[in-house]
């Protein structure tokens, strides 16, 4: 059997868990062969690298772009990586042979920056070109510490293990990341040693660029679909459950156990991924199972996203969402009866690069919940240049979502089980398919909708 797995930041960062429960070791029940391990690097290194995923604070590539020390924020970023090296040293890290890789990635970092720098400041280059070339060198950094100190370790306990460096450090070969992913795995047998390949690939078209953070995920698939794995595994934090653990609680959060891919997008589509879905879909197309596994439970079954997989009898699988969202309404009497009206609106997204979540009409309106981050100040302007009325919130969206919820009364519930709450509905949608019904609420009632929605639509049948 070939499997190809991902484990994320938070899970590298407890190693010893991973060592002991994912991988294992030599004498153990379970170890085989026949695992490529793609890696994240540990977690709050990408946010020292680039900037916080979350709070937006600024990292060592906002300070390049910006013009201020980076150098110094670089320093700090060795230290912490170097601090991470040594809590490992029990494991079997060699930490001589493992900061001498660091080391040498960071002062060839910096001269790189340097060299940039340079380049900008003779005008002859455009700005973007060498901002987006440092935030993929800056980008890659994480993943090859990571990445580099799990072969080392593993060595280190009789493991026969093979580093696959994926970022191109000193490679000046114009190569897409399929071709380096391609070319990389050529001449290696999976099944004679333990893979460990980074989350970052380098290539032409610039996964950063491309993907933004969710990367690692995009190599990962690319890995699995080159190699036909059997199955296709990612290690979390936690279970893929019936709603967020540090929302509901962890006794509370049910394991999904069997879904389908046509669910993970909806998750992705509200920011909850399973996985990313230009990560996905390669999966499912070559029809490649993906396995959520929780890395501090490993003898969990996890979660199983397949294909065609619907269930055997209806109910809600998951309740999702996000508290970080915007309503937009557009109102004007001449929409009635007018085809095409909402073409001008969505022309005006196209042009500021927004995607919506979520769409409602009625006769005058048009209601879009975008991202908050996505809001543009022009886009508004000019919607309110246009239309006669155009209002804008900020909001929260909560979702029912399952492969099998076309049933009576559903809807009825949800909108119950908040109207108890006294959580007001300002929107709802549905589709056709029926996997996913959406509700807006006021932002402050998210945590609370979610509890509720949870404790009505699954714990409530769970028990």
């Amino acid at each position: 059997m070939l499997t190809v797995e991902k484990i994320g930041g938070t899970s590298m960062l407890q190693f010893k868990n991973v060592l002991k429960d994912i991988i294992g070791y030599p004498s153990s029940d379970g170890f085989r062969y026949g695992r490529v391990f793609v890696v994240s690097a540990y977690a709050g290194v990408t946010n020292m690298l680039l900037e916080d995923k979350k709070t937006k604070a600024p990292g060592i590539y906002q300070r390049f772009i910006k013009g201020e020390d980076y150098e110094a924020a670089m320093d700090d970023l060795l230290s912490m990586a170097l601090n991470i090296n040594e809590s490992f040293i029990e494991l079997g890290l060699d930490q001589k042979v493992c900061r001498d890789f660091l080391v040498e990635r960071v002062v060839q970092t910096k001269a790189y920056l340097n060299s940039m720098e340079d380049i900008i400041a003779s005008g002859y280059v455009g700005r973007d070109s060498i901002y987006s070339a440092a935030r993929e060198l800056l980008a890659s950094i994480g993943e090859a510490h990571s990445a580099f100190n799990t072969v080392n370790i593993l060595r280190n306990n009789g493991i026969l293990a093979e580093f696959m460096d994926l970022t191109g450090f000193r490679d000046s070969k114009q190569l897409s990341i399929s071709d380096r992913i391609e070319k990389s795995f050529k001449n290696v047998n999976p099944h004679e040693a333990i893979i460990v390949a980074t989350g970052y690939t380098k290539g032409i078209e610039g996964i950063m660029r491309e993907y933004e953070r969710g990367y690692s995920e995009i190599t990962f698939s690319k890995i699995a679909t080159h190699l036909h794995a059997d199955e296709a595994i990612i290690h979390k934090e936690y279970h893929l459950s019936s709603a967020d653990p540090k929302i509901v609680g962890v006794d509370k959060a049910i394991p999904v156990g069997r879904t389908n891919y046509d669910v993970a997008d909806q998750l992705a589509d509200i920011g909850m991924e399973a996985i990313h879905p230009n990560a996905s879909k390669p999966l499912e197309m070559a029809e490649i199972n993906l396995r959520i596994k929780n890395t501090f439970e490993p003898s969990h079954p996890g979660t199983v996203i397949s294909n065609d997989y619907i269930g055997p009898e209806a109910k809600i699988e998951i309740i999702a969402g996000s508290d970080r969202i915007m309503i937009l309404e557009i109102h004007d009497t001449s929409m009635v009866g007018e085809p095409g009206f909402d073409l001008g609106i969505m022309e005006k997204f196209k042009k500021y690069d927004i995607s919506y979540i979520m769409k409602t009409t009625n006769a005058n309106s048009i209601s879009l919940a975008i991202w908050q981050a996505d809001l543009a100040e022009l886009l508004v302007s000019e919607l309110i240049a246009e239309y006669r009325t155009v209002t804008v919130q900020e909001a929260a969206i909560v979702c029912v979502i399952g492969s099998n919820i076309a049933m009576p009364r559903i809807l009825a519930r949800a909108a119950n089980a908040l109207a108890k709450n006294n959580i007001n509905i300002k929107c709802v949608s549905q589709s056709l398919r029926q996997v996913n019904m959406q509700f807006v609420i006021d932002r402050a009632m998210y945590s609370k909708a979610i509890i509720c929605l949870n404790e009505d639509l699954c714990w409530g049948n769970h028990i």
